[in-house]
């Protein structure tokens, strides 16, 4: 196993002192030029890494943010972690990657952690149930950014689609191909942006004279073994056989539906119209093309971390709630909802 390198490594390799290296690796004292220079080539020549950690405690700046997001799997969080930790580079941030899983008791462990760590700011999904753990960091200065939902009744700065807008929208574009029967599958957590979703679903119905119907509501626990929610979705379907069409409120669910309408033997749209909010690469590759709602996750990405980055140097902030952002969605229409098709 190679023994990490140290400073008293360099200082042993280069002639000089522990303490002319540590004032020239933290750009202290009056050191001359040319040792300068001796110590930093030997330092990147054989890979010298400073202690992050170290470096926190002495200057209380780590350059390390902390991001907790529901799965850093997922296609939506994967895209938007790239963007963050790109951005984030530009400025010589690095970024810890936490995954919460939508569980309230390992969320507060990777906030416990992240504070361990001395992380200069955190980009935050929220989860019913960490309220507290968040407020206490911006009550300790901490500077804090949600994304993909936010806190009601908590003033802090957030960034996500425009949830109920974007449903709505979508509901819409069913109601003019001819759909009235609409089924609306979502999860079963407790998550503001899905809350705001079956907002706008029931609101499109009411705009267009259309009954609300409980019974065209299925909502899947998250924990729910796929292969399960699958049959659920199926048993879902065939127990109303004049549901025309269905909007899924994840990407996730939409897969699922997918498979569930193909082991029906079902044809979309002919037998039922489908929609899902997120985008996937299946799809736009699933004949006829499935219609989604895609959020503009770099955009959103890159607006969380400037807002991080502006309160982390200090900058002189806007008003609070110019730094609580919903940014509107793009319905992707495609053969799943196509009156073309459907005739």
């Amino acid at each position: 196993m190679n023994k990490k390198v140290s400073i008293k490594d360099i200082a042993r390799l280069t002639n000089t002192s522990i303490t002319t290296v540590s004032f020239v690796l933290n750009g202290k004292g009056h050191i001359s030029k040319e040792i300068i220079k001796k110590v930093l080539d030997k330092a990147q020549e054989i890979g010298y890494e400073p202690n992050r950690m170290a470096i926190g405690l002495r200057t209380g700046v780590s350059k390390v943010i902390g991001l907790v997001v529901e799965n850093i799997g997922g296609p939506f969080f994967g895209e938007m972690s790239k963007v963050i930790e790109q951005e984030a580079d530009k400025l010589g941030y690095r970024i810890l990657y936490c995954s919460t899983d939508n569980s309230i008791s390992k969320g507060k462990d990777v906030i416990r952690m992240l504070t361990q760590q001395l992380v200069d700011g955190y980009i935050i999904t929220p989860l019913k149930g960490l309220e507290e753990d968040v407020q206490k960091l911006v009550d300790q200065g901490k500077p804090v950014v949600l994304v993909d939902g936010y806190f009601p009744g908590l003033n802090i700065p957030h960034v996500l689609v425009d949830n109920y807008n974007s449903v709505n929208k979508a509901v819409n574009c069913f109601i003019q191909g001819g759909y009235k029967r609409i089924g609306f599958v979502t999860s079963d957590l407790d998550l503001i942006q899905l809350q705001d979703r079956l907002m706008g679903y029931k609101a499109a119905l009411k705009m267009n004279g259309l009954k609300e119907e409980k019974e065209l509501m299925l909502r899947l626990p998250y924990q729910m073994d796929k292969d399960q929610s699958i049959e659920e979705i199926k048993s879902f379907i065939e127990a109303h056989p004049d549901m025309d069409a269905i909007l899924f409120t994840t990407n996730y669910l939409g897969i699922m539906g997918l498979r569930s309408v193909k082991e029906l033997g079902l044809n979309i749209p002919s037998d039922i119209a489908m929609i899902s909010f997120d985008e996937s690469e299946i799809f736009s590759l699933f004949p006829p093309g499935i219609t989604t709602i895609q959020q503009p996750v770099y955009q959103i990405a890159k607006l969380a971390i400037d807002m991080l980055l502006s309160q982390i140097r200090n900058e002189e902030s806007t008003d609070a709630n110019e730094m609580k952002l919903q940014i509107p969605s793009n319905l992707i229409e495609r053969g799943s909802t196509s009156k073309t098709v459907l005739s």
